[in-house]
């Protein structure tokens, strides 16, 4: 093959663009060399010799480095290489932590001995991590002050793949019996992911143990790769740097700002410094020569001995700028990893800090609570969890989909991800970080999201979690804060009495109230935790219905009497509703304590929840609701008499009724009201049923169809509506039964229905039945319309004269003084 040297290619080149004659294409001109001036001709060959250098550097094919030895990766390595690019990591993001966390295992490697061989450090002490871009080369290097590499590692290590110096210094440690280091990583498949966004890389290393710095060299899809000593020299001292050739589609990594994201992201909390080398743009003034500014002085005539000076100051001319470009090193991460540490060194302010980085403003607030713990088994990790004070925003919409995983996963300080579902849905609230050393780091978000190890982790954090609560529930009311007594004019302390004090709140009734619907989502979803979760629950109830009173499942029970044995629920859709409720009339003569659920998650969790420590719990608008505290006997007795008392108007109204009741049934439970519709015992309250009506996005129910369930109607034998009604039904069955007593048959059944919280099932039938019942007790005969009046015209009233603003002449307001109005006569 023919090669020519790059300089006489330039040459070509330029002599091609300078030396072609004048002429015209289209709207297009060329000036002949002869037509140009110097200068034009000086910027002309400028131009044309650079775009040259660019062809040819374009056209050359790669070279390696100088004096570097060519090296074939190992037996399927090629294959292992394409699987890890194309395969094994599904964000190209990732390359970054993977290089950091190499780079962060080194320097723990160079840490770790200095301990007994200071003198390892020499003249490089700082263990930290620099990153640079070139925009311009479209370069990216990763500079650490670590262990770095000999000739020999850079081929095992960088030669194989899933090999590992870090491996094999851990089992060499291991063997002289020395101090746990198992902080310390893998360097393996993940230095690999840099040909991810890199066509070639470049790695430098200096090791102690070699007086020369090494550079290995490999291009993207190749099956080999160049190791030999750096041409530029020792540069680095001890350590390691990786320079990435960028891919055309990798520019976004030479963005400041895009770096920057991506290492809070990943390595926010890695042990060493990492700082990023930011090019900065800025003007200053221009620097100007001594003798630039000097202008040459006058030679005075001989008699010429009159000065003319100006009056005017010489106006200050501003400076000429011109721009420097200035490069500075910020650190990026900044926060510390305090769930390293002793959890007794960490004061409380420490841990509300470490909330602040880890809510990332999604709290609100300051944290609830915390727990900062080790667990040991199969698998070790470290955790802090905690519990916010405020809702995120995504929950108080109810919008769970939108609501971000809380906890983030990391593998020795460096992030793997934080899309794990380490918490259950009802715990979405739950924020922290885990922190494990048996979590492998090269492996993609998919296939640790199916390990049992993530399982065994997040059953332990569950529980975890819940215990957290729990104490919260269990804390002791905190102390008053101390007030300054007050003092009467005689110099007495006023002593206030307690019902003159504001009554105090436990901590956590004031964080349930917030969210106790996700601990009821929780007893719903999670039956492994029922019984734990339902433990935390408060309730509102018919002796606990104050603004901050509450009453626990646990302490329901302790207060029931001898005979129940069951707890009864009143699902509804606020407190006054549910207190002024028929259903309870009996509940409070019997002086039952009732339950009051008004959340709408409530009807979910009575269908799913079924009972409490062997207590079922029992839902009072339903039918079945019995008392035992009555002689039995009795019961049955009462019972088969004012059944076969009432047994014709319950033939009757069933056959009146139809289809709009299911069942008209002797009540046992009512006391002052005359009739109520409730529900079947399997099938859906009122409440439920508003719930469901209530959906926007319900399938299957054409607009105004009527879905209306029916339910039980129970009378009041007891009730003089009831009795009254049982008299005016005729003997005989097939007698004409009176339209009044129909109508009175049908309002009855209207109260019952609103007072079973049932909306009317036929809107117009029940305006109609209303008329009737207006119509006769205003004594109105007919229903038409009285003539329409025709009022006599009344004379035009006079407008009133338009008011015409005076001329104000040349009055100006600028010189109107309060001071003249005080001479006015007011």
């Amino acid at each position: 093959m023919v090669r020519f040297h790059k300089l006489a290619l330039g040459a070509a080149f330029v002599a091609a663009l300078t030396v072609v004659p004048s002429f015209n294409a289209g709207n297009v001109g060329f000036a002949a060399a002869a037509d140009m001036t110097d200068a034009e001709k000086a910027a002309e060959e400028a131009a044309a010799s650079a775009a040259a250098e660019e062809m040819i550097a374009e056209s050359s094919p790669y070279a390696p480095p100088e004096g570097s030895s060519a090296f074939a990766y190992e037996a399927e390595v090629h294959k292992m290489l394409d699987i890890v690019i194309n395969s094994l990591y599904t964000n190209k993001d990732i390359f970054l932590r993977e290089l950091i966390s190499n780079a962060s295992d080194a320097l723990d490697k160079i840490r770790f001995l200095s301990v007994t061989k200071p003198e390892l450090l020499g003249d490089t002490k700082d263990l930290e991590v620099k990153i640079e871009y070139d925009p311009d080369a479209k370069t990216l290097t990763l500079r650490d002050t670590g262990i770095g590499m000999t000739k020999d590692d850079l081929i095992a290590n960088l030669g194989t793949v899933a090999r590992s110096g870090t491996t094999n210094f851990i089992k060499s440690l291991s063997e002289s019996q020395t101090n746990d280091v198992n902080m310390i990583g893998m360097f393996g498949v993940g230095f690999y992911s840099s040909f991810l966004v890199a066509d070639r890389v470049s790695v430098a290393s200096k090791n102690n143990d070699d007086d020369t710095q090494y550079i290995w060299e490999s291009l993207n899809g190749e099956a080999s790769f160049h190791v030999g000593p750096d041409p530029r020299g020792n540069t680095l001292g001890r350590g390691t740097e990786i320079t990435l050739h960028l891919k055309e589609d990798a520019d976004e990594y030479l963005s400041p700002y895009k770096l920057k994201e991506l290492i809070r992201h990943y390595s926010e909390f890695v042990t060493h410094p990492v700082s990023l080398r930011e090019i900065k743009t800025i003007q200053v003034p221009k620097q100007k020569d001594e003798f630039e500014d000097e202008e040459p002085k006058e030679e005075k005539e001989e008699g010429d001995d009159i000065e003319i000076s100006d009056d005017e100051p010489e106006e200050e001319k501003e400076p000429e700028m011109e721009e420097v470009t200035t490069y500075e090193y910020t650190q990026i991460n900044t926060d510390p990893a305090i769930w390293a540490r002793d959890k007794d060194s960490i004061t409380d302010e420490e841990y509300q800090e470490f909330w602040s980085v880890v809510s990332k403003g999604d709290g609100g607030g300051n944290a609830e609570d915390w727990s900062h713990f080790n667990a040991e088994g199969n698998i070790n990790f470290k955790s802090i969890l905690y519990v916010p004070s405020e809702v995120p925003q995504a929950l108080q919409q109810g919008q769970l989909e939108q609501m971000t995983n809380g906890l983030r996963l990391y593998v020795r300080k460096v992030l793997i991800s934080d899309d794990f579902d380490l918490m259950p849905r009802y715990l979405s609230f739950v924020k922290g970080v885990v922190d494990s050393d048996d979590l492998p780091l090269n492996v993609n978000r998919e296939t640790l999201q199916e390990s049992k190890i993530i399982k065994i982790i997040k059953k332990k954090l569950v529980r975890k979690a819940i215990e957290m609560i729990r104490k919260m529930s269990q804390k002791e009311m905190p102390e008053d804060d101390a007030e300054e007594a007050e003092v009467d004019a005689d110099g007495n302390v006023i002593v206030k009495e307690d019902e003159d004090k504001p009554k105090r709140v436990h901590p956590y009734l004031t964080w349930y109230k917030k969210f106790g619907l996700s601990l009821k989502m929780g007893c719903i979803d999670d039956s492994a935790n029922k019984d734990k979760l339902q433990k935390l629950l408060r309730f509102k109830s018919s002796k606990a219905d104050g603004e901050d009173e509450y009453v626990s499942l646990q302490e329901y029970v302790d207060r029931m009497a001898d005979w129940q044995k069951e707890i009864y629920m009143f699902p509804g859709e606020s407190i006054k509703t549910l207190k002024e409720s028929s259903f309870m009339d009996a509940f409070l003569d019997k002086d039952v304590e009732v339950i009051y659920l008004t959340d709408a998650i409530d009807e979910y969790f009575l269908g799913n929840v079924r009972e409490f420590n062997g207590h079922k719990f029992r839902d009072i608008t339903k039918e079945g609701v019995k008392f035992s505290d009555e002689d039995e006997n009795m019961a049955k007795r009462r019972a088969k008499v004012y059944t076969e008392t009432f047994k014709p108007l319950t033939k009757f109204l069933k056959k009146l009724y139809g289809s709009d009741v299911s069942r008209v049934s002797i009540s046992k439970r009512l006391g002052r009201a005359p009739a109520i519709v409730s529900s079947s015992e399997w099938g859906n309250s009122a409440n439920m049923d508003r719930i469901m009506r209530a959906q926007a996005f319900a399938h299957g129910v054409a607009p105004g169809e009527n879905a209306l369930p029916t339910g039980v109607l129970e009378i009041n034998p007891r009730h003089p509506f009831v009795v009254k009604l049982l008299e005016s039904i005729p003997e005989n069955e097939d007698d004409e039964v009176p339209r009044e007593v129909k109508d009175t048959a049908w309002i009855l059944l209207d109260m019952a229905t609103m007072s079973g919280g049932f909306p009317i099932r036929d809107q117009k039938k029940y305006a109609s039945r209303m008329t009737r019942v207006l119509k006769s007790n205003l004594g109105v005969e007919s229903l038409a319309l009285a003539d329409e009046i025709e009022p006599p015209e009344e004379e035009d009233e006079p407008e009133e004269p338009a008011f015409e603003m005076p001329d104000m002449g040349d009055f100006d307001m600028g010189d109107f003084k309060m001071e003249d109005m005080e001479d006015l006569d007011m």
